[in-house]
């Protein structure tokens, strides 16, 4: 008898005498409605219908597990694999995606079942021959660390909850001669198997892997599965074949775990996951879930969530708000994923295995996105896993050769322009988090954005810009680049490294190299030094015109690094002014061929979309800080929502949702690598945040209503705050920001040049 059947023999006995004496636990109430602090307040719904793409399903902060109901793949719309308006149910799964525009994960499958054994999980043409399941929103029960939901095909209550590495599910069976778990290694969100296989170690402990390629080319994960009622037929399956015997390794496995159920009988399922191995995947479940108290996992991840929700807490007597706005926390928390096991080790981009590298290892880096706001919230949020973010970027460019891109479970996607781990790199080095080797970062950023490993790096090297006709989004391109080597400029600044900064900060005004003083546009350059013609400004064809998710209106601002130097090209501040007010008040109307991202429109402006992010903000820059109110207003009122459909775009793995966090509290951080932060409309009466060593930063409004949504003057522990910004380092002091509001612009708040924010390192 070996040890991994001891176990597992062990976790049986020890699991039916837990279940027993926790049978009458009043744990549940956290099941019922009845939760308590700030969870009550989150709705994982929001966001899960229209294009929000988020994750719906049991999870912790930050975990490497997310397990939750898998629909079928019927378009962009299901790219988390899940959408609102779904009916059938194919299985639970354990990895997902939240918010991306792109479709992969959905990986191990578990689904209970009775009845005939159905052997495919079936088609949305085809679902009631196969062991997919019809259900009802009305049995749908979301909330952080706990989903459940009755399958009407089979009369199952399915519960699911997470800790870090590990789902667990309870299931709530008929009386059945025919039940059954289903584990489908098939099954996925778009991606295509190369490699898979199922172990049965002993009657209640299953192991095996899947390995994938898909947005994710090269994805190898591993899982063990502790059941807690024996099984007494073990089948399994390559696609449709049965295969003999107690292991099988093929392209499409899957495994039926069968008993026999008594009415209402309880069965639960315990299934680590491991970018390494099954052992180590067992490991997490002995280090993390060691019994089987359902009610206290659930129990204990409510409290790590209410744990980081408390980090901001908000006044406001705006129910609706005050549930958006803790949504809106909870999803920047769902990514960057957790990509070690229990015992450190982790899978690196090239492969290979890698012991405890001494910090918390994290993936799913949607750094396009994320770059711009969310990384910044964590700066001030999230102080405790800045230096662990940071060096998995690090690790990742030890074993890639570059700073990750957009990074997937242990593959770099190599999606959308830029080098934007940079400023992410570059702001937590300037705020100055310890845990950090600042030389071997600067080291990455530099390689990063000099090697021949992004599009267009070496023609910029060469001609100053990207021409247009050596391939698509040149444009988007070399702005994305030119916000990054600001950033490396100020660090060579910081390090002394003056030939460096002094390259890096040319590099960083590229973007004048697209401005066309008669268009007034950033427009496509060729090689020859022409433009790009025809020429339309809201032309925004996806992946064929010079911009990515965007047109030339939306384009023209992407310059946070450096607004003044748009200003002066724009012909000073009146013109500038002038410019961004058409901005918001021209035609929505798009050319055909748009880009689906392009969303939650304000005249050019897209809010659904984060290129267009911080142009609200860019007012304050010329002296116009109240003509950010009316703006910042409309979309904190009408582009959220507490409905499915509350997003007006893709959450992107946070990004979305930060903005609201940030902007909510009246202010955004627009250039996201100079500890800067300017001022917009704050939204609710008060929000304290949670600081090291015990301090606290309150943001106050004062008159604060519906129609005061222009901010009178401010001031900063008990002092005149004349500036339109405020700094990371003042709000790290802790004290009171206080905003008066009116209902009538005052011109003059932040219109002196002294008082507007600049492009420099705060």
């Amino acid at each position: 008898m070996n040890l991994r059947y001891l176990k597992g023999l062990g976790f049986l006995v020890f699991g039916l005498t837990v279940s027993l004496l926790s049978c009458q636990s009043n744990i549940n109430k956290k099941t019922k409605g009845e939760i308590q602090g700030l969870t009550q307040f989150v709705d994982p719904f929001i966001g899960s219908g229209g294009h929000g793409h988020v994750f719906v399903g049991a999870n912790v902060p930050f975990g490497g597990v997310q397990v939750g109901p898998s629909n079928f793949y019927k378009g962009w719309d299901w790219s988390s694999s899940y959408h609102y308006t779904d009916s059938i149910i194919k299985g639970f799964t354990h990895l997902n995606l939240s918010g991306t525009g792109m479709t992969d994960l959905s990986d191990f499958i578990v689904m209970p079942a009775v009845g005939k054994r159905k052997i495919w999980a079936g088609n949305q043409n085809h679902p009631s021959d196969a062991f997919a399941s019809f259900y009802s929103k009305e049995t749908e029960v979301a909330k952080p660390g706990y989903y459940s939901v009755k399958l009407d095909d089979y009369n199952i209550k399915v519960e699911l909850t997470a800790s870090e590495r590990v789902g667990m599910h309870r299931y709530t069976f008929p009386a059945s001669k025919q039940a059954r778990v289903i584990i489908d290694l098939t099954e996925g969100n778009s991606d295509v198997t190369v490699d898979t296989y199922i172990k049965q170690i002993n009657d209640t402990t299953f192991e095996g892997y899947r390995f994938s390629k898909g947005w994710a080319a090269d994805q190898r994960e591993y899982f063990t599965l502790v059941l807690s009622k024996p099984v007494t037929n073990f089948v399994l399956y390559d696609r449709n074949d049965k295969v003999e015997g107690t292991e099988k390794q093929g392209t499409y496995m899957k495994g039926f775990l069968e008993f026999e159920t008594t009415e209402n009988e309880v069965v639960y399922v315990k299934m680590g996951v491991s970018p390494v191995s099954s052992k180590n995947a067992l490991e997490n479940i002995e280090a993390e879930i060691p019994h089987w108290n359902f009610d206290q996992i659930v129990e204990i991840a409510d409290d790590k969530w209410n744990k980081e929700l408390a980090k901001i807490t908000i006044e406001t007597p705006d129910l609706s708000k005050k549930k958006i706005f803790y949504t809106a926390m909870y999803h920047t928390m769902i990514a960057p994923n957790l990509f070690s096991d229990s015992n450190g080790q982790y899978r690196g981009t090239d492969k290979k295995v890698y012991d405890d590298p001494g910090f918390t290892n994290y993936t799913l880096f949607s750094l396009w996105d994320t770059y711009r706001a969310a990384h910044p919230l964590y700066t001030i949020t999230q102080p405790e896993r800045m230096s662990d973010m940071i060096n998995s970027m690090l690790a990742i460019f030890d074993h890639q050769g570059k700073l990750p891109v957009w990074h997937l479970r242990g593959n770099e996607t190599n999606t959308m322009p830029g080098y934007s781990a940079i400023p992410v790199v570059v702001d937590a080095c300037l705020k100055g988090f310890e845990g950090i080797d600042v030389e071997k970062a600067y080291n990455a950023m530099k390689i990063s954005a000099t090697g021949d490993f992004e599009p267009g790096v070496k023609d910029l090297m060469e001609f100053g810009y990207i021409p247009a006709d050596h391939g698509p989004e040149s444009v988007a391109s070399a702005m994305e680049y030119a916000i990054a080597d600001w950033a490396i400029s100020k660090l060579a600044e910081k390090l002394g490294k003056t030939e460096d900064a002094a390259y890096f900060a040319k590099r960083a005004k590229a973007y004048t190299q697209y401005f066309d003083e008669e268009t007034r546009f950033m427009r496509g350059k060729l090689a020859d030094g022409s433009w790009r013609t025809p020429f339309n400004p809201v032309s925004a064809q996806h992946r064929v015109n010079d911009y990515c998710e965007g047109n030339a209106w939306q384009y023209l601002w992407l310059v946070p690094q450096d607004p003044e130097g748009l200003i002066e090209l724009l012909g000073g501040d009146k013109l500038y002014i002038e410019k961004l007010d058409q901005l918001f008040n021209m035609s929505s109307e798009l050319d055909k061929g748009a880009s689906i991202d392009i969303t939650g429109m304000i005249g050019q402006y897209a809010h659904g979309n984060e290129p267009s992010h911080h142009t609200t903000y860019m007012y304050a820059y010329a002296g116009a800080q109240y003509k950010i109110a009316d703006k910042v207003n409309y979309i904190l009122n009408e582009l959220y929502t507490d409905k499915p459909d509350g997003l007006s775009g893709n959450e992107d793995c946070g990004q979305m949702s930060a903005w609201y966090v940030l902007s909510s509290m009246g202010f955004y951080s627009v250039n996201p690598a100079n500890g800067m932060y300017v001022f917009g409309r704050p939204l609710f009466d008060k929000a304290s945040i949670k600081l090291t060593e015990n301090k606290v930063f309150t943001v106050e409004t004062e008159n604060n209503s519906k129609e005061n949504i222009y901010i009178q003057s401010v001031t900063l522990n008990g002092e005149n705050h004349t500036k339109s910004f405020i700094t990371h380092k003042e709000i790290l002091k802790g004290g009171t920001l206080k905003f008066v509001m009116g209902n009538k612009p005052n011109k003059e708040f932040g219109k002196k040049d002294e008082d507007r924010p600049k492009s420099k390192v705060y």
